[in-house]
């Protein structure tokens, strides 16, 4: 007879990130063979091939994975909750590990996702490298867990425009939000340092944007002629086509991507490439050092239309809900001595700069808005009033934002 301990001592002990909600350890273990094999209902089919396939670059095994119900031999068993049971939602899971089986219960293939991620965990760290593993023991502690995740939105951000990071590398990181149950990346993809996604319309972005000629070495000193250059060409940006690719390996994970596409402010490296959308008619280069550049887009309906072309090429390439505009550190020095910008500000009888900025992200909410999207805003875009659709994600802090009148998300 099986003996078990309490929820509360086994929980500390189970080396699962997230910890579960709750966890029952048993006697015994669960030992993966050559003969195991991997039993799954139609829906869950892909994510237990994509289990099987995982497994086997460090184990070695091909596991076979079948559709139908097994009672016989070592086995790893998918099963969907019945429709009577609600308490695990689209992502939550039950897990029973047996010395005979691994039953994974849940309601959505998501669900079962999160339980083969547990599962990996549980095995030997050796699980995690990339060539085969000879003279492990492949075995998985036997126990009882429940889960499933307190918040919808589990994100985490990723900047590479100030560092561009090659597509191989962002997709080790899906991978990683992925073992850690996080279902939202949010992908920085411009700032004032580099323009990373290719924009058909718009081809200088990336040809111009894309690449700086050096790069500041530490911290700004007070003294700017005191600051240290590592004098490398850097920069990089992303294919529509890789987008396709990270975007597809996303999904298979879980994962929704939401793309960052700074605006007003952090844009000197698309006025970089396309000097029109500046307030001063000068010739810049993307920054090569860090703080809050100056440059802003200049409020014109040529480039409203600029931008909402570019945001109509990042929907086409990512169909989640959300497209971030960023909002955030958008310094308006140059609005204040442009005569276009105060032109449009007395023109919309708005009281100030932060009421153009407002203006600015509004129609982009509502270009967003008859796409069917959301837009998405650091907490700035709450200065000089909120856009009616937007989704709040704030960095400085919730203070500013009413809960009854603000969707407010953290990543």
């Amino acid at each position: 007879m099986l003996s078990t301990r309490s929820a509360a001592q086994s929980s500390d002990s189970v080396a699962v990130i997230p910890r579960p909600q709750s966890v029952a350890l048993h006697c015994g273990a669960f030992v993966l063979t050559p003969r195991t094999a991997i039993w799954s209902d139609k829906a869950d089919s892909a994510v237990a091939r994509r289990f099987a396939r995982g497994l086997a670059v460090a184990t070695g095994f091909d596991l076979p994975v079948r559709l139908g119900a097994s009672t016989s031999g070592k086995r790893i068993v998918f099963r969907r909750a019945s429709s009577r049971d609600t308490a695990l939602g689209p992502e939550g899971y039950r897990l029973d590990v047996r010395s005979a089986v691994v039953t994974i219960t849940s309601s959505a293939p998501a669900g079962a996702f999160y339980a083969t991620q547990t599962i990996r965990e549980l095995l030997p760290p050796a699980i995690f490298r990339s060539a085969v593993v000879t003279g492990a023991a492949w075995t998985i502690p036997a126990l009882s867990i429940e889960d499933r995740p307190r918040f919808p939105w589990r994100g985490a951000h990723l900047d590479v425009s100030r560092h561009f990071m090659p597509k191989e590398f962002v997709k080790k990181y899906i991978d990683l939000l992925a073992l850690h149950k996080m279902n939202v990346f949010h992908w920085h993809l411009t700032d004032d340092q580099g323009w990373r996604i290719e924009i058909k319309k718009y081809p200088r972005l990336t040809e111009i944007g894309a690449w700086r000629e050096r790069t500041l070495v530490g911290r700004p000193q007070r003294d700017s002629a005191a600051n240290v250059y590592d004098a490398k060409r850097h920069g990089g940006f992303y294919t529509q086509d890789d987008v396709r690719e990270i975007v597809a390996y996303a999904g298979e994970r879980f994962v929704t991507v939401v793309p960052e596409i700074e605006m007003p402010g952090h844009s000197q490296a698309a006025i970089a490439a396309y000097p029109s959308l500046g307030n001063l008619g000068d010739s810049i280069e993307p920054r090569t050092t860090w703080g809050v550049s100056p440059y802003i887009l200049n409020p014109s309906d040529t480039t409203i239309a600029f931008m909402q072309d570019v945001l109509a090429e990042v929907m086409a390439l990512f169909p989640g809900p959300y497209i971030h505009v960023g909002g955030d550190e958008a310094i308006k020095p140059q609005w204040k001595e442009s005569p276009r910008a105060q032109d449009r500000i007395r023109e919309l009888g708005l009281a100030d700069e932060n009421g153009l900025q407002s203006w600015f992200i509004k129609q982009m909410d509502s270009f967003l808005t008859a796409h069917g999207r959301r837009l998405v805003g650091w907490d700035e875009i709450l200065e000089g009033g909120l856009a009616p659709n937007a989704v709040v994600m704030s960095w400085r802090g919730t203070r500013a934002a009413s809960p009854r009148r603000v969707p407010v998300t953290t990543s």
